[in-house]
């Protein structure tokens, strides 16, 4: 665990950080085909019962979050690419009274606005975080995949990733394809 992983301020429930994580990180502008699979993999994780670990800021992260919290026993690593403002607890009341939902982040609450910096500081926390990684889409020249490039902790752990031409370089670098469960796609892969 890197220095950024030890300094953090929580809001929730800390017992999810000793739970074993996927990451779900997706780019801001992606292909509207790669949704449905998306959302395979999510209920995959809600029936199983993994802990998603993400930084709910694309439209697809955010949709899946939602899509998470149907579920009262989803464990949910929330990283704030932002300090933890007052108005949150309110917000999110009952996953934390729950013990579902835990807010991480590196910042004060003083910073309230996310910004390409605080995005990539709280990117890096994920990656330290993360056990394993499914990443649906990657846009070439984009953020994401700067840090699937750059990071060497992302670079030891398990991806899952969706046979897109855009993510062949992660493919040929060992990223493994998702492929939904049973009848939904096919043959079932685990981490």
């Amino acid at each position: 665990m890197t220095t950024l992983a030890k300094d953090v301020r929580t809001l929730g429930n800390t017992a999810l950080l000793r739970l074993p994580k996927t990451a779900f990180l997706c780019s801001r502008d992606y292909p509207l085909s790669i949704e449905r699979v998306a959302y395979l993999w999510a209920m995959e994780q809600r029936q199983l019962g993994y802990c998603v670990l993400s930084g709910f800021h694309s439209r697809l992260e955010q949709s899946i979050f939602r899509f998470l919290r149907r579920d009262v026993q989803q464990p949910i690593v929330y990283a704030l690419g932002r300090g933890i403002q007052p108005s949150m607890p309110l917000d999110y009341e009952r996953d934390i009274q729950l013990g579902r939902l835990l807010f991480i982040t590196p910042f004060e609450p003083n910073v309230m606005t996310v910004t390409q910096e605080t995005a990539n500081i709280r990117n890096q926390l994920i990656a330290d975080l993360a056990d394993r990684f499914f990443i649906p889409y990657v846009r070439p020249g984009g953020n994401l995949e700067q840090l699937l490039l750059d990071d060497a902790t992302m670079r030891n752990k398990p991806l899952l990733t969706l046979n897109l031409p855009e993510n062949q370089p992660f493919i040929r670098r060992g990223a493994r394809l998702y492929r939904p469960p049973g009848l939904l796609g096919g043959a079932r892969f685990s981490l």
